[in-house]
């Protein structure tokens, strides 16, 4: 009995201190990934809340301190239009992810369910594509849009976007709608549902978080995107964010307020943080989802 007792004892000590290793490699690994991610964070809010003169003077215990919110003040009430462009930022990205995440999942749906002989060969050119940077593009992209009078257009802005974030998008929900038993829609057909019925009530709470990652990863995008903007967009006042911004770490005759420039940069950050907090749980699950080979 003591034999066979002094093997179980062991066994078990040893899976405690397996299990002991593995907590702290996990709150090693947590700490470090926290520190990593916040730390630019709270240096980036801090300089915001300093004056220029503070950022650019050698580091003074005296002055380092000397917090305020006269950089928002200015960017607030000054000429730099930054509320405007934040506005014109939000409408686009906000149009694109609306926009994105329908079309991408009635394309999905389509590449999942519905069987053709072409099939297999537009899913691919349709992922194919996602390995043509649209920079390669831009030139014929300009000048068809030009030709349909949707240059300097916030409209045209979320056309582009969308068609840039649609190849992942499609992915995503098809893989989704993959991972989704057939037998569902069969018995919401029997009840007489119609196939957009099923696909907002049946198969809605089954597609949220593919949906919730293509919307989000649209709406980043749309936000911090910044040469397809500076392109077509040819009035100040129909500014996105990120040229904005552009032009305020420009400055003015070669004179860069960078206490302007941090303020811009935490205004900038605030809803990809926000956003990507609040639907984080979604983020993960959505990609797992469309992760899954279909």
């Amino acid at each position: 009995m003591t034999s066979t007792a002094a093997p179980r004892t062991s066994r078990t000590s040893t899976g405690r201190r397996e299990t002991r290793t593995k907590r702290t490699l996990y709150a090693v690994g947590g700490g470090g990934a926290f520190l990593v991610f916040t730390v630019p964070l709270a240096w980036a809010m801090m300089r915001s809340l300093q004056p220029g003169t503070v950022i650019v003077a050698a580091p003074d215990r005296a002055t380092f301190f000397h917090l305020t919110l006269d950089n928002f003040r200015a960017l607030v009430s000054g000429p730099n239009n930054l509320l405007g462009a934040v506005a014109n930022s939000l409408v686009v990205a906000l149009g694109t992810a609306v926009l994105t995440t329908v079309i991408a999942t009635a394309a999905g749906y389509g590449f999942a369910r519905f069987r053709f002989r072409s099939a297999p060969l537009l899913f691919a050119l349709v992922t194919a594509s996602m390995m043509v940077p649209f920079q390669a593009i831009l030139t014929p992209l300009y000048l068809q849009m030009n030709l349909m009078r949707l240059t300097d257009s916030l409209v045209g802005l979320v056309l582009f976007y969308t068609t840039v974030n649609l190849p992942f998008g499609v992915l995503v929900m098809r893989n989704s709608f993959s991972t989704i038993p057939r037998e569902l829609e069969d018995s919401a057909h029997i009840d007489g549902a119609s196939t957009l019925r099923i696909i907002t009530s049946v198969l809605r709470p089954l597609i949220t978080p593919g949906a919730a990652t293509v919307a989000l990863y649209a709406f980043l995008a749309a936000w911090t995107e910044f040469l397809g903007a500076l392109t077509f967009l040819t009035s100040r006042d129909l500014y996105t964010l990120p040229v904005a911004l552009v032009n305020l770490q420009q400055g003015a005759y070669g004179q860069i307020n960078f206490g302007y420039l941090a303020a811009g940069s935490v205004i900038a950050m605030i809803p990809c943080v926000v956003l990507y907090v609040g639907l984080q749980r979604f983020y993960v699950a959505g990609l797992a989802s469309g992760a899954v080979k279909g």
